[in-house]
């Protein structure tokens, strides 16, 4: 019999951490071998243990789970990484996904079907959750003006680019020592170039376009 996965899970909120704690248990394939409240503990913890599997919630207090993916596939590139949602947030979808995620769940899943879904990325399959493949599947096959990113300027472009990894306004201002009214200004011309409407619409062209060549979902 092979040996069960061994998984590190991650949630701030004790309560529902326990509960898909206890649904994993019930499945004689998976062995939670530890819990963090957070993703600096997550890390930590993951560094330390190397789990087969590390299931993280996108938002928690301090180091949200995004980052603490990308962190960990880093440091264990072999370990399998699954995001647990509230919310069907295109651009988290795509910032998780960047950051090694291989799984995309919604909180409000049944525990049989956490359980299947758990078991198949796992195993090596990549999971999103339906409806947001389905955008993204419509957004991927909507023809593009081939040079429209050739227009955009150097500042444009890194505007574009932490967008895409899921930044808001604010935070792109601070990474690139903005102010918000101008990170605002430059997302307006960005998304008359790239003749999109959102901020969502031009994550996805730009996801796309650093995907080429690489296996979509």
């Amino acid at each position: 019999m092979a040996d069960p996965v061994r998984i590190l899970l991650a949630d701030d909120h004790p309560l529902f951490r326990e509960g898909v704690a206890s649904s994993l248990a019930a499945a004689s394939d998976f062995e939670v071998i530890t819990q963090a409240g957070s993703g600096e503990e997550a890390v930590r913890l993951a560094t330390q243990l190397r789990p087969d599997m590390v299931l993280l919630d996108v938002n928690m207090p301090g180091m949200g789970g995004i980052e603490a993916a990308a962190r960990i596939a880093a440091v264990l590139p072999e370990a399998r990484i699954m995001m647990l949602t509230v919310s069907e947030n295109t651009e988290s979808l795509l910032a998780a996904l960047k950051a090694g995620a291989h799984g995309y769940v919604l909180k409000g899943v049944s525990a049989n079907d956490l359980r299947a879904i758990t078991r198949a990325v796992a195993s090596g399959e990549a999971y999103v959750t339906p409806t947001l493949a389905a955008e993204m599947l419509t957004e991927f096959s909507r023809p593009r003006e081939p040079d429209a990113f050739s227009t955009l300027t150097q500042r444009e472009t890194e505007v574009l680019e932490l967008l895409s990894q899921g930044l808001t306004n604010r935070e792109i201002g601070e990474r690139l020592h903005l102010a918000e009214k101008t990170v605002k200004h430059h997302m307006t011309i960005i998304l008359q170039k790239l003749h999109v409407r959102t901020r969502t619409e031009a994550a996805l062209m730009a996801m796309q376009r650093g995907s080429a060549g690489r296996t979509a979902f």
